[in-house]
């Protein structure tokens, strides 16, 4: 039995950063979207489980996704794991977690488990796996690990360049808590609301709610992707964005040829940015 499950990316196409909880995460209000730039997990009969996450280094979340299973009594059979990864590693487009998701969606598949056990060990490993159990667009409030899914925007696209460098997302936390770039809690209910208003199916999201608060903390640690966003906004894109915490950066294309504009400007790039490649919005794995 061999299986094989891709694991879509994310990105935040606004991400508002609120005062920090007593758990020690921040307060957030933000709008993931799942994109076609995916690792894949193949998982087949082993005679003892194992993952295999090539250039990973340490502990993964699909190592901790299959140890929790164990742990909530999943009765499967040993597991090997590969994982191909194409989601820059540590760039802010939630690649760890989007691959535990993906195991936690197949486990059913090679044993019982509770569809309440999944759920409550997706926040367990972390804020971004809840809402990548389903890809799609979602609104994400406390840390992040409360979603609700959406209706698809207008039609749109990404082009997307990788960093040569990856960064902490602890780190870059730091980095928005030093300098200051938290929203108080009526700000950040304010800016809900505001984005609640906007996520009509099929409309655009306006400019002043495509904004990610963690920008000024990812640039301040990693100012070399200042040029991947200048590289952007003169290949045409309607918006750039820092994915999450980068430094990976993408720009947004709005509009029915949104996906030949983003390949186009993903080609013209690739060679001064390499990795460089255009993604669009995707709700399913497949």
């Amino acid at each position: 039995m061999k299986i094989r499950e891709r694991a879509p990316g994310k990105l935040n196409l606004c991400l508002f950063l609120g005062p920090v909880r007593q758990d020690g995460r921040h307060e957030l209000v933000t709008l993931f979207e799942s994109v076609s730039l995916a690792d894949e997990l193949v998982i087949s009969l082993a005679s003892s489980d194992e993952v295999i996450a090539p250039g990973v280094e340490g502990p993964n979340l699909v190592s901790q996704a299959l140890a929790g299973l164990r742990r909530h009594g999943w009765r499967a059979p040993p597991l090997r794991i590969e994982i191909d990864k194409r989601i820059p590693i540590a760039g802010g487009m939630g690649g760890g977690s989007a691959d535990a998701a993906a195991l936690l969606r197949v486990a059913p598949r090679f044993a019982p488990v509770g569809t309440v056990e999944v759920e409550e060990l997706a926040v367990e490993l972390g804020a971004d796996v809840p809402a990548q159990l389903i890809p799609g667009l979602a609104v994400g409030t406390g840390a992040g690990e409360d979603f609700s899914l959406r209706a698809a925007l207008a039609d749109h696209a990404f082009t997307i360049l990788p960093a040569a460098t990856a960064l902490s997302t602890a780190a870059v936390y730091a980095e928005a808590d030093r300098l200051g770039l938290g929203r108080d809690r009526d700000e950040l209910r304010a800016r809900l609301a505001e984005l609640e208003a906007s996520l009509e199916p099929g409309e655009r999201l306006p400019n002043a709610l495509l904004i990610n608060d963690l920008e000024p903390a990812t640039r301040s640690l990693c100012p070399q992707i200042d040029d991947a966003l200048l590289a952007l906004r003169n290949a045409g894109a309607d918006r750039v964005l820092v994915c999450g915490s980068g430094p990976t950066v993408a720009g947004l294309y709005w509009g029915a040829d949104a996906e030949g504009r983003a390949q186009a400007a993903a080609a013209s790039l690739v060679a001064r940015f390499p990795g460089a490649t255009a993604a669009r919005p995707v709700a399913s794995p497949s």
